[in-house]
């Protein structure tokens, strides 16, 4: 009963996280800003969006939202934390071209729409809409984490598949 018992706690816990945002998914190496491709804002993947729509890719807890309705952070059961960054430099935006749709303390369903977000004023403004998807904590938490790259449909496709540490 015992040696079950040890086996169980030595195994890792495995995530899959799925797209909130349809388009291209690219290693945040292709993001246009040195923060997120260099990764000091922390580990993760970037999606080119197709469409205007962030999706909670999980069920969660919304622990921030910033102020102009760019950015969002989500936390997962499991402990990981998410910032969810649409385009880059779009902070100047105001808030135009934004409509969040949830709050700080906001208990979200996967598939629930986060914020909705017009791909055509980000353009025409010149910013690009390349959405950074950060694991914040992923070095405290995870033993690994690993993106997947190709075109992704939001609550349907892996793009990122985390090991957490025991």
């Amino acid at each position: 009963m015992f040696s079950k018992w040890r086996k169980k706690s030595t195994e890792s816990k495995q995530f899959e996280i799925l797209a909130p945002v349809t388009g291209k998914a690219v290693p945040l190496t292709e993001v246009p800003d040195e923060a997120f491709a260099a990764g000091h804002m922390g580990k993760g993947i970037a999606i080119e969006p197709t469409e205007g729509k962030l999706i909670s890719p999980f069920e969660g807890t919304v622990v921030h939202v910033i102020k102009s309705n760019h950015a969002v952070m989500l936390e997962h059961a499991s402990g990981l934390q998410f910032l969810f960054h649409i385009g880059i430099n779009t902070v100047s935006l105001k808030g135009e071209g934004f409509t969040s749709h949830v709050n700080i303390g906001d208990k979200v369903k996967a598939g629930q729409v986060l914020i909705e977000f017009d791909t055509a004023k980000i353009a025409s403004a010149g910013y690009p809409t390349i959405t950074p998807i950060i694991v914040t904590n992923a070095d405290e938490v995870t033993e690994s984490l690993e993106g997947l790259s190709g075109q992704v449909t939001a609550g349907q496709d892996v793009i990122l598949k985390a090991v957490m540490k025991s």
